[in-house]
């Protein structure tokens, strides 16, 4: 919660600050809390999240606007998606937590609290630290049980089984060495079945051999019930001592200590486990599998991922914004040839070209080349020299082809405009047959794309064509 508090904190803080109508309703706040983030920390720390590659990539993609305003808008709203990460990830984690809580029934003194018989039994895991060794166990908290009885030919089929159930690992029960299988239940019948040990000293009830040093015959007492009917019988077991390490000695102990109370407690609504063990203290917790940090440390991760890509997709913008530059630029050379050779100036042509997409653009047809030229011209309005202008222009497209444009222009500008319609042409017949290269490049790489494809369908098919005739052979 601590960082949600923060969260709060912070928010509380930026209610003043304003938020972009483009960004998402439930990332305004996020968008708050970051513009008054960016503002306390940059004068402090100016070189933070800054890259200069991101801020030049943030000018071309933007030409004509603040940059300071874009590339606080941009940090603004890689840092509001983050925050809205983070915060996600911590509220998961919280309600992991509590979910985690509510399921603990083991309490700090040791009582476990049993529900009623509707509720089933349910498994749980417990830590017990005697002396300096811990030791987990997997204990099965039944409910209070009821009397019943059952139905005498499903006993009879069960009793005839039980004895090959309860084997486990072991060859028969004349020769018993490993634990035995003592469940509740078996198979798909419907029985609830009851063990009891003879020697609880060296066979537990749940079927967990004890230190023996001989071999000895052990009465299993088994208690079916089906409804309100049930039988009860004996099955002879004899056991064989194991080889078991110390260790291996003390968790058995341990275990059989703990059936032993869980045993005496089953009429009791609380089950108070075992305190002390040969005068040692034993002390209890409940072993849960508590995923909230996990799930911190995933959304944090993850929100630190989507602040470094961020700047990955930008970049790929400004790459599909030079693709467009490019496609385009064979038509705004020709666009300046017409209107050159119909006897506009250049500064007219390339206010006639912006002006006649401004209208367009309500449509929402969008051309970068037309965005620089259109800014061009508002330059030339604001009082800019016409040579600053095309240099300008040339500038913020960052592609050859255009510098050499707006080199072209500068220097007519200082020659005069006698040759200015000869060398347009010229140009724009070496951008189409630049144009046409490209498009033939193009168009080899999506034939070798589908090269893959094309085998794949091929293969399928040979094995259409091939099976029938190989069935008819």
């Amino acid at each position: 919660m601590i960082v949600t508090g923060v969260f709060l904190v912070v928010l509380f803080l930026a209610r003043k600050e304003d938020e972009t109508p483009n960004i998402a309703v439930l990332l305004r706040p996020f968008y708050k809390t970051s513009l008054f983030l960016l503002k306390s920390l940059w004068p402090r720390f100016p070189n933070l999240f800054s890259s200069s590659q991101v801020e030049q990539d943030l000018i071309h993609l933007h030409p004509g606007e603040g940059r300071e305003c874009i590339k606080t808008e941009y940090y603004a709203r890689k840092m509001a998606l983050c925050q809205a990460t983070i915060l996600i990830g911590t509220l998961l984690g919280a309600a992991a937590k509590f979910s985690v809580q509510e399921g603990m029934i083991l309490k700090e003194n040791g009582v476990i609290i049993r529900e009623g018989y509707q509720e089933g039994s349910r498994e749980i895991k417990v830590a017990a630290e005697y002396k300096k060794q811990r030791m987990e166990f997997a204990i099965k908290v039944e409910p209070r049980q009821l009397r019943g009885e059952e139905v005498e030919r499903l006993m009879d089929e069960m009793m005839k089984n039980l004895p090959i159930y309860i084997l486990g690992e072991n060859e028969s029960l004349n020769q018993v060495s490993k634990d035995l299988i003592l469940k509740d239940e078996y198979g798909n019948y419907p029985v609830e079945v009851t063990w009891k040990s003879e020697r609880q000293d060296v066979l537990s009830n749940t079927g967990h051999i004890f230190s023996i040093e001989k071999r000895e015959c052990v009465k299993l007492s088994v208690c079916l019930r089906y409804g309100e009917y049930s039988r009860e019988e004996d099955i002879i077991v004899t056991l064989t001592p194991p080889l078991i390490s110390e260790e291996e000695q003390l968790y058995r102990d341990m275990e059989q200590l703990l059936m032993q109370s869980h045993d005496d407690s089953l009429e009791e609504k609380e089950w108070i486990l075992p305190a002390k063990w040969k005068e040692d203290s034993i002390h209890w917790e409940q072993v849960t599998e508590d995923n909230s940090l996990l799930l911190w440390a995933a959304a944090l991760g993850t929100a630190v991922l989507l602040f470094w890509s961020a700047d990955r997709d930008l970049h790929q913008q400004i790459e599909q914004r030079k693709k467009c530059l490019r496609g385009e630029y064979p038509e705004i050379v020709h666009q300046l040839v017409l209107f050159v050779g119909a006897g506009m100036t250049i500064r007219g042509a390339f206010q006639k070209i912006a002006g006649d997409y401004e209208k367009k653009e309500q449509c929402g047809k969008l051309s970068p080349a037309c965005e620089e030229m259109l800014y061009t011209c508002r330059e030339l309005y604001a009082g800019v020299s016409e040579s600053a202008a095309y240099e300008h222009f040339g500038r913020r497209t960052g592609l050859q082809e255009y510098v050499r444009l707006s080199t072209l222009l500068t220097q007519n500008l200082k020659r005069g405009n006698r040759t200015i319609l000869e060398r347009l042409r010229e140009e724009a017949d070496k951008a189409a047959e630049v144009q046409l290269q490209l498009s033939r490049k193009v168009g080899e790489e999506a034939g070798t794309k589908l090269l893959a494809p094309m085998v794949l369908l091929l293969a399928v098919v040979m094995i259409v064509i091939m099976i029938p005739a190989f069935w008819n052979m």
